[in-house]
């Protein structure tokens, strides 16, 4: 009896035992070959034929290249290239810099983000570049601006109406689910806002963190049966408005100066799961980020 304890104790539980997903994952430095399919939500699944964007391009340059988390869907790509294009348009620089989108087949990450596990999110920096010519190395050392200030309450000089301009044209895309930013942030644009602005601007949500990127989220593709829709809806977040109302304010008051215990927080609709994403077993996975994980 005491032998049976005894190999328990050292092989663990079965969960233990298993391999963790995000160390999985992290170690596959190509994609499957599979046609592009994002499979489960954006915090728990993996991403099947993912696609690689171009480490620099027309009006853009991928950042941080020794993570290898360049790849998404492809239409994620698509969207990145259409909005680095309208973003030297519109005076942002000569571009985008940007920075995260997925690993070559999705999943947990080793480290940072608990989202961007199906190729639909992506991290845009706020700093508008003034070179598109970095090399590999400068890419590792540049570092974005912060657009919100230390105590959280307000933007700083950095952020301009072009920054506003250019979260604008990314929300009203017809692909964009939601755009997390920071609280400050969708303060400041909310001073301006018009009703007939309500609804792109119901899509840029306030989250902890983003004082030097913000975070686009696409929609399910058409056709993707595997990808989950996120529930709530930002129109259901916002009550059908815009957004700037007292669950905004809410970022900047108790979030920063909690009330005693027992008032309730509003939902915030990137909050981490019970079980943390670096915690993921393949069985915490959908069944199918096997064959991903498979392909070769």
């Amino acid at each position: 009896m005491i032998r049976i304890a005894l190999l328990a104790c050292l092989l663990g539980t079965p969960a233990q035992a298993e391999k963790l997903a995000n160390k999985l994952f992290g170690a596959k430095a190509s994609p499957s070959r599979q046609e592009p399919m994002p499979i489960g939500s954006y915090a728990r699944g993996c991403g099947a034929g993912l696609v690689q964007l171009p480490e620099t391009g027309p009006t853009w340059q991928a950042m941080r290249l020794s993570r290898n988390r360049n790849w998404g869907q492809p239409e994620m790509i698509r969207f990145l290239m259409d909005l680095s294009q309208t973003a030297r348009d519109i005076g942002f620089g000569q571009g985008l810099y940007i920075g995260d989108i997925s690993q070559p087949r999705g999943g947990p990450m080793t480290s940072g983000h608990a989202s961007h596990q199906i190729g639909l999110d992506a991290d845009i920096w706020m700093l508008p570049p003034q070179s598109l010519s970095l090399s590999v190395a400068a890419r590792e050392e540049i570092s974005s601006i912060p657009v919100r200030s230390a105590d959280q309450r307000s933007v700083t000089e950095n952020w301009t109406k072009v920054h506003h301009r250019l979260l604008k044209e990314a929300a009203s895309d017809p692909r964009v689910d939601r755009i997390f930013v920071a609280a400050a942030v969708k303060i400041e644009m909310c001073k301006t806002a018009k009703r007939s602005d309500r609804k792109w601007l119901q899509k840029i949500r306030p989250v902890a963190g983003h004082d030097t990127h913000f975070h686009v989220r696409l929609k399910c593709p058409a056709g993707a049966r595997l990808c989950e829709t996120q529930k709530p809806t930002v129109e259901e977040l916002s009550k059908g408005g815009d957004g700037c109302d007292e669950t905004l304010m809410w970022w900047v008051t108790d979030y920063l100066n909690p009330p005693k215990p027992g008032a309730k927080k509003p939902k915030d609709d990137d909050a981490p799961k019970k079980k943390g994403p670096r915690e993921f077993t393949m069985a915490d996975l959908p069944k199918q980020c096997q064959a991903v994980l498979a392909s070769d």
